[in-house]
């Protein structure tokens, strides 16, 4: 499931291509991927020009004109292409919405996403129990420790907890984690300020790290996109078991805690 590297690395590229470009055409395969009839989707964005992209966690705010936003959630399988042809056949698409320069935007994969219409209003109310972004200047090593403070239970599900922070999930906790050299089962309550503190600045540069390599999803953008998937082969740990850790060498563990698989080291990330 794309998470905020991959978000954000959508966000990055597309913004200079769609930004400021009129929708001129739409194609709608499946009407359960957006969030009204499909000729009154259709009609409500068609002559509607892109003013810019906003990221709210593992979300992608298209700004319309009018007002409203088109906001796409790709939740586990979705991607977006972009030009005059998709990587695959249009009915691979359940939307695609052609621009003014000739170009397309292709979202595929929506069985479980979305792309829907909805107002500034809307979206508030959508994402109101949305937690901080973890870049959000407020959000220092200071309230993070407050915010931990509030929590209880094992490290992984709090950290892929979307109430807590937005945008981290099933890859970044496990490669957060290895980061800062604690098991992901460890309790909230028993970090101290010394690990709390490494788990703060790993959050940080691991996904600072992960964007700029273009996040984990090996699925271009465009034919010509050489940066989208490129921190897959950088993983240290998620869809690693059986690989010898990077750090001492020993086979990393894939385990499951909640339903969700979880990747660690034995030896870098004992338990306490």
């Amino acid at each position: 499931m794309p998470e905020w590297p991959e978000m954000e690395t959508y966000r990055t590229l597309l913004s200079p291509l769609v930004c400021g470009r009129t929708i001129q055409n739409v194609e709608i395969s499946r009407e359960k991927t957006i969030n009204m009839p499909e000729n009154e989707f259709r009609d409500s964005i068609l002559g509607k020009k892109i003013l810019f992209v906003e990221r709210r966690g593992k979300q992608l705010l298209f700004h319309l004109d009018d007002g409203y936003r088109l906001m796409l959630h790709l939740m586990l399988g979705g991607y977006v292409n972009y030009g005059e042809q998709g990587a695959k056949t249009d009915d691979h698409y359940q939307v695609i919405i052609g621009l003014d320069d000739g170009n397309r935007l292709f979202f595929g994969g929506l069985r479980l996403g979305y792309l829907h219409r909805v107002s500034a209003k809307a979206v508030i109310e959508q994402l109101r129990d949305l937690g901080p972004d973890p870049f959000d200047p407020r959000l220092t090593l200071e309230a993070f420790r407050k915010k931990l403070g509030t929590r209880r239970g094992k490290l992984k599900p709090v950290l892929t907890d979307q109430k807590f922070l937005s945008g981290i999930g099933n890859c970044y906790s496990d490669e957060i984690a290895f980061d800062a050299r604690i098991h992901p089962e460890t309790t909230i309550a028993s970090l101290d300020e010394n690990a709390s503190a490494r788990l703060y600045q790993s959050m940080r540069s691991v996904l600072e790290e992960a964007a700029s390599a273009g996040g984990y999803m090996e699925i271009p953008l465009t034919a010509d996109d050489e940066l989208t998937g490129g921190y897959n082969d950088q993983c240290k740990v998620y869809d690693r078991g059986g690989e010898p850790c990077v750090r001492c060498g020993t086979p990393i563990v894939l385990e499951t805690l909640s339903s969700r698989k979880m990747f660690y080291c034995p030896e870098c990330q004992r338990k306490a």
